[in-house]
């Protein structure tokens, strides 16, 4: 009789794309990474920069994507989005990935819950604010769950989304162990205003900018 058990790599995924580069935000900015952007996201956050995640993708297998993050033959890896975790087949991916022995981080929108994730994989979760237009989507206990090999993201557009947010993490995420990278929308918000927000309220975690956006300003995907 055969065996009928699925075999985890014959997982079927959408990828956008999949390519080498530099770590542009979060406490491994500037490392080199290997980034797995699978496709769609049923968010619509008014600032998105990937807004062509939202397209069905290319379909793959987790087999297949495991072998080109090899022929990458970078240790670090990240799984993005669109929203990563709408599919599935990201669950095995990530799981496959730290059993290959990569050091493994996953971005994702802070909407979809990620606590039964592989424990291995290190999680950098959006909170977001209302000028996102999302903020309605955030799921607040899972956030206040992040471990200190963790990361909150909090992007803001003007003052209020950034008063907003310094509520919260006195709030629903007091506690919070997970590092929190500030960052500012890109061409709306100024980067010099966060700093000077963070400065005057003492706000925990640190300001981040988007590296890949100061290297290949010009750049749309694959960076």
């Amino acid at each position: 009789m055969k065996d009928r058990t699925p075999d985890p790599l014959a997982t079927r995924l959408a990828v956008t794309e999949l390519y080498a580069s530099i770590q542009g935000e979060s406490t491994h900015a500037g490392r080199p990474c290997t980034f797995i952007r699978l496709a769609r996201c049923p968010l619509r956050c008014r600032w998105c920069d990937t807004v062509y995640s939202f397209d069905p993708g290319e379909p793959t297998t987790v087999g297949a994507v495991l072998d080109e993050v090899k022929r990458c033959g970078l240790p670090l890896v990240e799984v993005t989005g669109g929203e990563p975790l709408a599919q599935r087949g990201c669950h095995i991916l990530l799981e496959r990935l730290c059993d290959a022995g990569y050091e493994v981080l996953i971005e994702t929108s802070g909407a979809f819950a990620f606590r039964d994730i592989d424990p291995r994989v290190k999680v950098i979760a959006d909170l977001k604010c209302p000028g996102s237009d999302e903020s309605h989507r955030n799921l607040l206990a899972d956030l206040a769950a992040l471990r200190s090999c963790d990361e909150l993201k909090i992007v803001v557009a003007d003052r209020a989304d950034f008063d907003w947010a310094l509520q919260r993490l006195n709030d629903e995420l007091i506690g919070l162990e997970a590092t929190v990278l500030w960052s500012a929308v890109h061409e709306e918000c100024s980067g010099a205003d966060l700093a000077d927000w963070i400065l005057q309220t003492k706000a925990p975690g640190r300001l981040q900018v988007q590296v890949h956006k100061v290297l290949w300003p010009a750049a749309e995907r694959g960076v």
